[in-house]
């Protein structure tokens, strides 16, 4: 019930946001100097006669079918262009979060069982950095040192699956990179928060009284009963990083959703806009609802409940 009510605030308020930003896709589409039969016609071809509230039906009512209407600009289904974007973004997404984890998880882990030493302090001084360096810049001195310098890898596009998965990879790895420090920082940030507070719990000191040996609690004890928090922020940065990723996606000129919004709002697409922008809106909801069943998985008290 929540899930469909969600959605629907969301399409509306989409809806109405993108009706009020300036600027008519007909007139973009055929210049200032259109003549007004010339484009009354193209508007009637595109729906844009029709009352706000009729195309806003149609919007909606379409996208239960599955039907994401006709692109403006580039006169293809919106269906077509997010599925040909989403091979892009997906596994950008996907690559970035796996990273973020392989580099935050250890490293707040290390930290936490070493508060307050050299080690902890360090740790933490990287974190701060990775926080503070936009990740676009650090995207520009990959593509310096690793492109244009060491010439391992592109400096940007997308060869296509076709091309062979380790291809792909490699044309992902760098925007994934650039993507992931700045998460995993702040996630490391996170574990060691979380595994301090419950390392002050009753049944820590019960486990190490039974003789088990400090990663031992830290691993099958505390981690485990740590992972609330560490999860929520998961899921909030896999939403990000699928539609959050347009500035790194333009840096390496990528194929992906983030840039097809920002191709859509320049071209005053607004069809496509509305669309991947839903999508995108269904797909937090999404993350957010499988974190929810994680929490269940995890913690025995809330399946309970």
């Amino acid at each position: 019930m929540m899930f469909g009510l969600s959605l629907a605030a969301a399409s509306l308020v989409i809806f109405v946001m993108i009706e009020l930003v300036p600027g008519d896709p007909a007139a973009f589409m055929l210049g200032i100097n259109a003549a007004p039969d010339t484009l009354a016609a193209l508007r009637a071809e595109l729906g844009l006669d029709a009352n706000p509230a009729v195309r806003y039906v149609r919007w909606v009512s379409g996208m239960l079918i599955g039907d994401f209407g006709v692109s403006y600009t580039y006169q293809v289904p919106v269906a077509e262009l997010v599925s040909a974007r989403l091979v892009v973004s997906l596994p950008l997404a996907v690559m970035a979060l796996l990273l973020s984890i392989l580099i935050a998880i250890p490293a707040g882990m290390f930290a936490a069982a070493r508060r307050g030493q050299a080690a902890d302090v360090g740790i933490m001084g990287v974190t701060q950095l990775g926080i503070a360096i936009p990740n676009f810049w650090f995207a520009m001195l990959l593509v310096m040192v690793f492109a244009i310098h060491l010439r391992w890898v592109s400096a940007g596009g997308f060869p296509g699956w076709e091309a062979g998965v380790i291809e792909g990879v490699k044309a992902l790895l760098l925007p994934a990179v650039a993507l992931a420090v700045q998460q995993a920082s702040i996630l490391a940030r996170v574990v060691r928060s979380a595994l301090l507070d419950t390392l002050t719990q009753d049944y820590i000191r019960t486990a190490r009284a039974r003789g088990l040996s400090r990663r031992q609690v830290l691993v099958r004890h505390a981690f485990r009963n740590a992972m609330i928090p560490v999860l929520t922020i998961l899921g909030l940065q896999f939403s990000f990083l699928i539609a959050g990723a347009v500035i790194i996606e333009n840096v390496f000129f990528l194929p992906g959703l983030g840039r097809l919004v920002f191709q859509g709002i320049t071209q005053r697409d607004l069809i496509v806009v509305e669309s991947v922008v839903m999508l995108l809106v269904f797909a937090v909801i999404m993350v957010n609802f499988m974190v929810d069943i994680a929490y269940a998985i995890i913690d025995p008290r809330l399946r309970r409940r």
